[in-house]
């Protein structure tokens, strides 16, 4: 398989560089995954631009469909970013990994979002009607599903750079959940 290179601020263009800049003051580093979208001229502004779009989900929320997307996806780079991600957003590592298996005993609102999520992701586009109806039984609405419908899709993009490239990853490693007792 081809080796990725991860680009470093010196190989890439001078909008990238600037990119590159930002996020080592708001994060103190460039993450390998956002720096391998500086590949292409404009790829990581452009992606950037999806994933800090204005939404009508909690951080809790979006890290339970960054969580499923990934696990369903089997992206170690994703399980792992969102994995400490979560954390900051107040799950504890238990609840963490029970998001990941697409079921939430501890929220019956985050428990229709995971469900959903994780039958939405492994149909391909096409949740089970009893998904989704149990979503707008729990108090979600049109905004919302058009909001974790959006996530969805960013996180299958990562996923998918991840998965083509398997450049290294620089989050502290997820758990496998076989390794684990939920």
């Amino acid at each position: 398989m081809k080796t990725f290179e991860v680009p470093t601020r010196e190989k890439v263009n001078e909008n990238n560089q600037a990119i590159f800049d930002k996020l080592k003051s708001n994060l103190g580093f460039v993450p390998n995954l956002y720096a391998t979208f500086a590949h292409n001229e404009t790829a990581l502004g452009d992606y950037l631009n999806l994933s800090g779009r204005k939404t009508t989900l909690s951080g809790k929320e979006k890290e339970v469909v960054n969580l499923v997307v990934s696990q369903v996806n089997n992206c170690q780079y994703c399980l792992s970013a969102h994995t400490a991600i979560g954390k900051m957003n107040g799950f504890t590592d238990e609840q963490i990994l029970e998001i990941r298996t697409g079921s939430v005993s501890f929220d019956s609102k985050l428990n229709a979002l995971a469900q959903f999520v994780k039958n939405a992701t492994e149909n391909r586009s096409k949740p089970d009607e009893k998904y989704v109806e149990a979503l707008f039984e729990t108090g979600y609405n049109e905004a919302n599903l058009v909001d974790i419908i959006m996530l969805i899709g960013d996180k299958f993009i990562t996923n998918l750079i991840y998965g083509s490239t398997k450049i290294p990853i620089d989050f502290p490693i997820a758990p496998e959940l076989e390794q684990v007792n939920i």
